[in-house]
């Protein structure tokens, strides 16, 4: 098998609560490898989404070691993280976070501004990417000027302009309903099967796992069973 492109290494975070001690996490290890569709199932609570905020370096673990490549995230400083971030790592959100006072193609350029793209490239690049998931002709509209999945299709292509190594989805389908998120699902799959990227998934949702290579069920901080199912790829 290839070589992990992400290594976690017993790592454990705790929150403090006053005098109260919280484990989220608990001695957890997993490594993930590279071009791999990877889902953390979980209800709230159980410890999915801190796990993703460790391997994304948006909070540091009490004890143990995470690491993308070569990189120890664990030992990164906030600029450093901060820097890694934006040129390698891409983010879906449940809510979208769209910035509702500019376009989509604005919306989605923004990550290429970080990377110090030019803006005749941005532009060009980010119709390619509004293009991909099925929304040119919508460059010039603006958030409120969208229905919830054509927002998320803004979301997604935001994720995956510039092609960054390791897309993070965060309940990507926790504000769609049915018919949509079969769409959004599909998309965002066909989008990291044809750039050969890493895909790490949290939900709740069952239906939502079912599209991953590995399904990691979270309960209590502790990873209770991951289920490899085969990639027709």
């Amino acid at each position: 098998m290839a070589e992990a492109l992400i290594r976690v290494k017993n790592v454990r975070k705790v929150y403090r609560m006053g005098d109260e001690r919280v484990i989220a996490l608990d001695n957890i290890s997993l490594e993930i490898h590279k071009g791999e569709i990877v889902c953390f199932l979980g209800t709230s609570g159980s410890g999915k989404s801190t796990f993703l905020n460790m391997v994304a370096g948006l909070e540091k673990p009490t004890r143990g070691e995470v690491w993308i490549g070569n990189i120890p995230i664990h030992k990164l400083n906030e600029e450093q993280v901060t820097l890694f971030r934006q040129k390698n790592i891409g983010f879906i959100f449940q809510a979208y976070h769209l910035m509702p006072m500019l376009t989509a193609i604005e919306n989605v350029s923004l990550p290429l501004i970080f990377r110090s793209v030019d803006k005749k490239k941005r532009n060009k690049m980010a119709e390619e990417a509004l293009a991909a998931v099925g929304l040119k002709g919508y460059e010039n509209r603006k958030p409120t000027q969208m229905s919830g999945g054509q927002q998320q299709r803004v979301g997604i292509a935001r994720a995956l302009v510039g092609t960054p190594k390791i897309i993070f989805a965060d309940e990507p389908t926790g504000n769609l309903d049915t018919h949509t998120t079969k769409e959004v699902m599909e998309l965002i799959i066909s989008q990291v099967r044809a750039h050969k990227q890493t895909l790490i998934m949290v939900t709740h949702d069952r239906s939502i796992a079912n599209y991953a290579d590995k399904v990691v069920t979270i309960q209590d901080g502790n990873i209770i069973n991951v289920e490899v199912k085969g990639n027709e790829d």
